[in-house]
């Protein structure tokens, strides 16, 4: 009989953060020898199914009131994972997981049989010896309260459903390295319960802005992945190519210019929710491929959108967390509304006493740029962009309760509609949260001329080396041709909402399986 000793002492089981491979394969190598022993059982270390018959935290609300001691004659049915064993001569005390909880099993040597029938003895025996901490069993019992008070089932019947050939890490450190977390997704899952609940307040972020746009009569429609021309923002894209229609092409950086495409053929609300992709840097508040959700809604104008955006985020937050208000790293944010609002002219002058709407002169702006301490302006094209660097440099990051920052240069908006009575500007706004901008929008450029002159710069830059400049997309002016309404639209990122909905410091923390650099070899590592 092959016994793995160490898998059933929680503080003397090698964690997933050991760097021991020898320990790691000792112990994998012990349970593939009890995988052999079960087999030899006539047991099925891999199971088929199992019938569940109460998930983990029903049974625990369902006899919250039970006393110490007491017994309830209330068979059920369930499954999890053992995450602690405490096994004695003749008893036995599993802690188990399902995705809603945890429960204890009480188990005794006089009544506990094999999903098999084998001997009461000899199934006990079976249950101490091959059975380990990450095992997923299955367990047919009756309630009971132990005189500690621990909710029970005391069981009668059991199965191995997947015997586990990996340790979990050591209750007392946890998965610790957070690379290995990212990476590992898989057991960060298994053994971080406030992870696991970061995503599922995820799922119900994105279900509820899904119920939000379609009682509003929002129609979801779903666009191409793969473009001959990316657009819809300033981003480098990633290049493929496709072998049958011998042609490259590039993965979307935006939904926007497809869904206003919806638009022209007849649908005045739509809405995509789905992953877009920037070959761009890594931070803690980028990724490489990310959600977001652009929606486009004809006659309306950016102040629509805005009053949209503002509702439905509050009631999200209150529907996720149960409150308007909500702390993010010890910060706290108030979703009420109404949401400040401030023009982006009028948020730089706050902060640098500069009124850059003064300037007609790129010289003259540049040199009162750099006299309030902003940097990079050299390059700025226009005076415009010297306001959006000492926005970027100076504002952006002290926002911190939602805010409206409105009515952008026209210079850095290429797909907004100029502003009404507002010359050299357009209608425009950005949603920022903790210093992040989280959502985008304004009302639509509808004019082809105009949109064809404002492409037509950008696919200059484009041809001259600018690697974030998106190129002229014929089809998408002819489409403007046949006749935009007047629409206003709006793109959300979903990982950052995420982010300050569920206090997750870093966006990898709000996607399950972000983008990392493959672990380097062993002789790689000694090569370097």
């Amino acid at each position: 009989m092959v016994q793995d000793k160490s898998a059933n002492t929680p503080s003397a089981t090698p964690s997933a953060n050991d760097s021991s491979d020898s320990g790691i394969e000792g112990i994998r190598a012990a349970r593939l020898a009890k995988v052999a022993e079960l087999k030899q059982a006539g047991m099925i270390p891999y199971a088929y199914s199992w019938d569940v018959t109460h998930p983990i935290a029903d049974l625990q609300a369902k006899f919250a009131d039970l006393e110490a001691g007491a017994e309830e004659d209330f068979e059920v049915s369930i499954a999890g994972r053992i995450m602690a064993r405490r096994v004695f001569g003749k008893l036995a005390f599993f802690t188990l997981q399902d995705e809603t909880g945890t429960i204890q099993l009480y188990l005794e040597k006089k009544t506990i049989q094999a999903q098999m029938g084998e001997a009461n003895e000899q199934a006990f025996n079976h249950l101490k010896q091959l059975t380990d901490a990450g095992d997923i069993i299955g367990a047919i019992g009756t309630i009971k309260r132990t005189d500690k008070g621990e909710l029970s089932v005391k069981v009668k019947q059991y199965a191995m459903l997947t015997k586990s050939l990996l340790p979990l890490p050591d209750k007392f450190h946890g998965l610790t390295d957070v690379a290995k977390r990212y990476r590992q997704r898989y057991v960060d899952l298994i053994v971080n319960p406030e992870v696991r609940e970061t995503f599922r307040k995820r799922a119900r972020i994105t279900a509820a802005i899904r119920r939000h746009l379609d009682e509003l009569g929002y129609l979801e429609v779903e666009t191409p992945v793969l473009q001959s021309e990316p657009g819809g923002a300033e981003a480098r894209p990633f290049v493929t190519y496709h072998n049958t229609l011998d042609m490259e092409l590039y993965l979307r950086i935006a939904t926007e210019l497809h869904l206003k495409r919806m638009v022209v053929g007849g649908f005045e609300k739509v809405f995509e929710l789905g992953r877009v992709f920037r070959n761009e840097g890594v931070s803690t508040r980028h990724n490489p491929e990310f959600t977001t959700i652009e929606m486009y809604q004809a006659y309306g104008d950016y102040q629509d959108m805005m009053a949209l955006t503002e509702k439905m985020i509050e009631q999200i937050a209150e529907e996720v967390t149960g409150s308007s208000t909500v702390s993010y790293q010890q910060e706290l944010v108030s979703f009420a509304a109404p949401w400040k609002r401030i023009t982006m002219h009028e948020a730089v002058q706050e902060k640098t006493g500069i009124d850059f709407s003064q300037f007609t002169d790129l010289s003259a702006a540049q040199k009162a740029a750099k006299a309030a301490g902003i940097d990079n302006v050299d390059d700025c094209e226009s005076v415009g962009h010297v306001l959006n660097e000492a926005f970027e440099q100076k504002v952006e990051e002290t926002l911190r309760q939602p805010t409206f920052v409105i009515d952008y240069p026209i210079e850095i908006s290429p797909l907004s509609k100029p502003h009404r009575s507002k010359p050299g500007l357009v209608e425009r706004f950005e949603l920022f949260i903790v210093g992040r901008e989280t959502a985008n929008g304004f009302s639509e450029l509808t004019d082809p001329v105009d949109q064809r002159e404002r492409l037509e710069i950008q696919a200059a830059k484009k041809a001259s080396g600018d690697l974030e400049a998106v190129g002229l997309d014929e089809d998408f002016i002819t489409a403007l041709e046949y006749g935009m309404p007047p629409t206003v639209g709006m793109g959300i990122g979903i990982d950052r909402l995420v982010m300050v909905l569920t206090d997750s410091a870093s966006i990898r923390d709000a996607i399950a399986f972000p983008l990392l650099k493959p672990e380097k070899s062993d002789s790689a590592s000694s090569a370097s």
